[in-house]
């Protein structure tokens, strides 16, 4: 699930100034990142409904239940490859 080598010409396809494409794969990691956060909690906060008393044991992750996901950098510059990242230029005044 690594992140495999990317010839420049594919991302120069996508825009023309390399600075800009990282930026943008940048942007989108972020909201990778968000949204897994935001997934999480919510996943958490329904479990929680279930009224636990002062003395109930919270269950700790075990190794077992661990679920490997693939990075927030390689799903940004897939999506940003795949053209379905959308973004625009914001004009300097």
């Amino acid at each position: 699930m690594g992140l495999k080598t990317i010839p420049f010409r594919d991302i120069e396809d996508k825009v023309e100034n390399m600075y800009e494409a990282v930026a943008v794969m940048s942007g989108q990691a972020k909201v990778e990142l968000q949204e897994r956060i935001l997934s999480k909690a919510i996943m958490d906060h329904q479990e929680e409904e279930e009224d636990l008393d002062v003395f109930d044991e919270v269950e700790e992750p075990s190794p077992e239940n661990y679920e490997e996901k693939e990075k927030v950098t390689t799903v940004a510059i897939d999506r940003f490859l795949d053209g379905d990242v959308n973004w625009r230029r914001s004009t300097l005044e």
